[in-house]
Order: C-alpha cells, then structure tokens, then sequence
C-alpha cells in the first residue's frame, strides 16, 4: 500500500507531460533543427525552416547486442514487421519545412513517414507517405501502425546511412541532427552501439 501511495504522490507533484510519460513504456522524443536561414545585425535567425522528427523511443532495460549480427542483423525490432520503424508505438514522422537534398535526390518539402531498411554495417533510410494510424486496430487502408504492412510503392525516396558500432552504448534510441550548418548536416540516428548517420543540404 505504501509503495502504491508513494507512486501516486510522485505523479502528482510531475509536470503533467511527464506523468504521462512515466506511464508510458517507450516515451515520445522529437528531435528539431533549423535550416537555410542566416542571422541578421541584430542577432536574430531570419528566414529558416524547421526540420522536425516526432517518433517513439524505446529503452533497452539491461538488453544487449539488440540488433544482433549477420543474416538476423535488425530482426530483433521487426516484430513480424517487413522494415524499421525508427522507434516505438506510432509511425515516426519527418517534417521538412523546405526542400532537401540527400546525395542527388530532392526531398520535397512536407511530411513523411519514416523507416529504416537493416543491414550490418549499411542502413536505407525511406521517406514514405504512408499516414500514421493512431491506434494498431485502427481501420485505415492509407495509414500504418509502426511499419506493420509497410509496402514500398509509397516511397518517395531512399538513401543510404553509415553504419558504425562505437564503444558507448545509447540506453534510449536518439535521433538528432549533427554537425549542422546553415544549410545541412548529418541525420543522426544512435540506439544501444549502432550510430547511423546520412548527410543532406537545402536544395538549391
């Protein structure tokens, strides 16, 4: 009784978004960066547009090696699903407020959904306008729950991420942006010793 009481107080003195999440086993994250714009004599960032990941982020809880190795690589977060769904729960989303450039394809600017294509040491990286289903019993024949069903003829591009293992292991998956600058940088996505990263620039 006295452990129930004490899990009660503390919700209760938790902001409201992060009681919520407390309950939650794999809390939302959104990952967000600012792109083409410049900064003006005043010190204020004109003319930008945002860039903005909404996904679910799972937690290893002790778990080890959990993409594996080999012809198995990646299977270990498929769950019977055909390709990644880059978290947890819901379809991550992608929202690129201006047109962007990976290697020589134009991404147009809008919303996407998002997955990831596991190989050993080389990941593709789908951009896709697949809706998002909010719940998995959710009749939609236009929308996924995470990547169950996931057929390619919606995609509207693929590129492929570097793989690295490093030494640190992430606990929670992180998708970030890194070594930006004004007009691009890397897509970073690290969870337990993978680290994939994409390169991609505002279009001309």
């Amino acid at each position: 009784m006295l452990r129930i009481l004490t899990y009660a107080t503390f919700l209760l003195v938790l902001p409201i978004s992060l009681a919520g999440q407390a309950r939650l086993p794999s809390p939302r994250g959104e990952a967000t960066t600012q792109v083409g714009g410049a900064y003006n004599a005043d010190g204020a960032y004109e003319g930008g547009s945002w860039i903005v990941v909404d996904y679910g982020r799972p937690i290893l809880r002790g778990r080890e090696n959990m993409f594996g190795s080999g012809p198995t690589y990646g299977d270990g977060f498929l769950l019977g699903a055909p390709i990644w769904r880059i978290g947890a729960n819901l379809t991550t989303r992608f929202h690129n407020g201006t047109d962007l450039m990976f290697g020589n394809q134009r991404l147009p600017a809008g919303e996407y959904s998002i997955f990831a294509d596991l190989e050993e040491g080389e990941w593709t990286l789908v951009f896709s306008t697949w809706g998002v289903k909010q719940t998995f019993r959710e009749a939609n024949p236009n929308a996924l729950w995470g990547s169950y069903g996931y057929t390619d003829e919606r995609d509207v591009l693929r590129t492929t991420m570097s793989v690295q293992t490093i030494a640190r292991s992430a606990d929670q998956l992180i998708i970030t942006f890194t070594d930006m600058t004004q007009q691009g940088g890397d897509f970073t996505i690290w969870f337990d010793d993978q680290l994939a990263t994409v390169s991609f620039r505002v279009a001309p």
